[in-house]
């Protein structure tokens, strides 16, 4: 049932990725007044200052009470919201009323006139943003929907402004993503062959050409190539370059932090992730917003790998043990790999401390969980032969 789940979260992500993740485009009309309040206010979402930013864009509203921009960018404070706090549920409904004025708006100035780009593109990106909140909740019927449809509005769009920077964003996206996902996951090939084909160059182009040039959506454009560099190209070197830059801009943002920590350990800066992740993990102990239980866990993880490299075992034991403890908490699916690798460092730490029997112990308990980075290849070994360093 989980791998169903998973592969049905790939295909409606692949239709969603067709909608620009934020819907800038060509915003005719718009005073220069509120075009630095739509700026200032996407600064202050990105950098997680949600009560500045509704400010900003309730000014905007008043402004421009009949334009889509004002509504949408307050809905993506509830967006960040529900993105930073994955367990949480109540700004659900105010998210879901917020989208819904967007496209109702956008309904309006569309009846008055059908190839509104101003229209077209919010009430595209609204859908898409819709779509996506109903894949986070599982709610797979809704999200096929409204990726579908949004991806008919983007479309349309397309068709009025083909050049515009900030368009590429979706164009990008949608061509990046359409490429490699069936090349990642043969299982949706066949769906993909109804939905226009991608090519992968072309969106990588696309994407850098809207982190350099568009108005709005340039930074919307790197948070993209950040995942497609670390997750999919194997680019630390690329993403490394893209998240010194955002977490610099926006050190107070927890999804950049922790971006910024992971490179760090893919890169080996082995003190500078451990400052990193003690930074994290001091966030989350003061409840600051968006340094949850899932990121706590993952900081504990992070500095018991740290400590483990410089030898100070007994103190690394203690984290991975935190680390299996909050896992055991958080893991509504089986062991993740978190729990996995926590477990197999603490099998490693007691070889080295000559517990073997308890050693042995740790080592069984993982064939026991689901394999994960060769995992139970590494168990068995050390089963038969102790662990040195």
């Amino acid at each position: 049932m989980k791998i169903i789940k998973h592969k049905i979260t790939i295909l409606i992500y692949l239709i969603l990725f067709i909608i620009p993740s934020n819907g800038y485009s060509q915003w005719a009309i718009m005073k220069s007044d509120a075009d630095s309040l739509v700026s200032l206010g996407v600064n202050y979402i990105y950098n997680v200052k949600f009560s500045e930013a509704e400010n900003c864009f309730r000014q905007v509203q008043k402004i421009y009470p009949n334009h889509p921009v004002g509504y949408f960018l307050d809905a993506m404070v509830e967006w960040w919201k529900i993105l930073l706090l994955k367990d949480e549920t109540k700004y659900d409904k105010i998210f879901l009323n917020k989208i819904q004025k967007v496209i109702d708006i956008s309904n309006t100035l569309l009846k008055e006139n059908p190839k509104d780009i101003n229209a077209l593109f919010f009430k595209a990106g609204a859908i898409g943003f819709r779509g996506r909140y109903y894949t986070q909740r599982e709610s797979w019927l809704n999200a096929v929907k409204d990726g579908a449809e949004g991806y008919d509005l983007l479309i349309e769009s397309l068709k009025i402004a083909p050049g515009n920077h900030d368009i590429m964003l979706g164009t990008g996206i949608y061509n990046y993503f359409a490429s490699v996902l069936p090349e990642k996951y043969p299982i949706i090939k066949p769906l993909a062959t109804f939905l226009p084909r991608g090519d992968r160059a072309l969106g990588i182009l696309q994407l850098n050409a809207a982190a350099r040039s568009a108005k709005y959506a340039n930074i919307e454009a790197k948070v993209v190539l950040l995942q497609i560099y670390y997750s999919f190209e194997n680019d630390i070197y690329r993403a490394e370059e893209i998240i010194n830059e955002l977490y610099s801009k926006y050190p107070d943002n927890p999804y950049f932090h922790r971006y910024l920590g992971r490179i760090q350990v893919r890169r080996g800066y082995y003190y500078d992730f451990e400052q990193t992740w003690r930074e994290i993990l001091k966030r989350c102990m003061a409840k600051q917003f968006g340094y949850e239980r899932y990121t706590a866990r993952e900081a504990m993880y992070y500095i018991g790998v740290a400590l483990f490299e410089r030898g100070d075992y007994e103190n690394a034991l203690k984290y991975f043990y935190k680390c299996d403890e909050g896992s055991r908490i958080l893991d509504k699916d089986g062991p993740s790999g978190f729990m996995v690798m926590a477990n197999l460092y603490a099998g490693k730490i007691l070889d080295i401390q000559g517990k073997r029997n308890y050693a042995i112990k740790q080592y069984e308990k993982i064939l026991k969980m689901k394999d994960y980075n060769s995992s139970h290849e590494t168990a068995r070994y050390h089963l038969n032969n102790p662990f040195k360093r």
